[in-house]
């Protein structure tokens, strides 16, 4: 709903920010890798957003950068990580150093982040592989748009009833310059004939 804040940096209070857009204050929680890059007070800003929608509460998160973003979606989608839990990650590791824990499988990396144990370390290795490495070790605006594109695919298969497995395999099938409609589009193809 809210994907992208424009405004003017008003308060700072680690993990959280208020933003000043055109009169609207935001607070907005932002991992530690966004504070520190963040510009003085009255300074304007930029963040890529995530909205969280609760029965209790109505919460905003904030990105530097769309790769943040990713993976922060990503961390979401593993059972047993919350909002908190993946700022948390999100602070304690930057994307590249999260990346190569993944592909070297190093769980004591993650144990050292608060809130993360044994269990839950060895479950974000597992379901980590493979997802968000790329755009992160790349750090190419090619290679996000593509991770994202890839994302959005996957996200409307299975939307549209395929297992999460099956929509990976397909969007990984697609040639890397396709647009998001069109590569539904093919991946349904795919996904018929299999």
């Amino acid at each position: 709903m809210i994907g992208r804040l424009t405004g003017t940096l008003q308060e700072k209070n680690p993990p959280q920010i208020l933003l000043d857009v055109q009169g609207v204050g935001y607070e907005v929680d932002v991992p530690m890798s966004t504070f520190y890059n963040l510009p003085a007070l009255h300074e304007k800003v930029v963040l890529h957003t995530h909205f969280v929608v609760r029965e209790d509460a109505q919460l905003l998160y904030g990105f530097a950068t769309q790769e943040e973003r990713v993976a922060f979606r990503q961390l979401l989608k593993i059972s047993g990580v919350g909002p908190k839990l993946a700022l948390s990650v999100l602070s304690g590791l930057s994307l590249a150093e999260l990346a190569q824990a993944v592909a070297s499988k190093e769980a004591g990396r993650l144990t050292k982040i608060p809130g993360v144990g044994k269990k839950t370390a060895e479950r974000l290795l597992l379901e980590l592989q493979g997802k968000f490495v790329v755009a992160a070790l790349s750090g190419g605006a090619a290679a996000s748009v593509t991770a994202s594109a890839d994302n959005d695919i996957a996200n409307a298969l299975i939307a549209l009833g395929y297992s999460e497995k099956e929509a990976d395999w397909a969007a990984k099938q697609l040639p890397k310059d396709v647009d998001v409609s069109g590569g539904i589009r093919q991946a349904l193809k795919l996904l018929s004939k299999g």
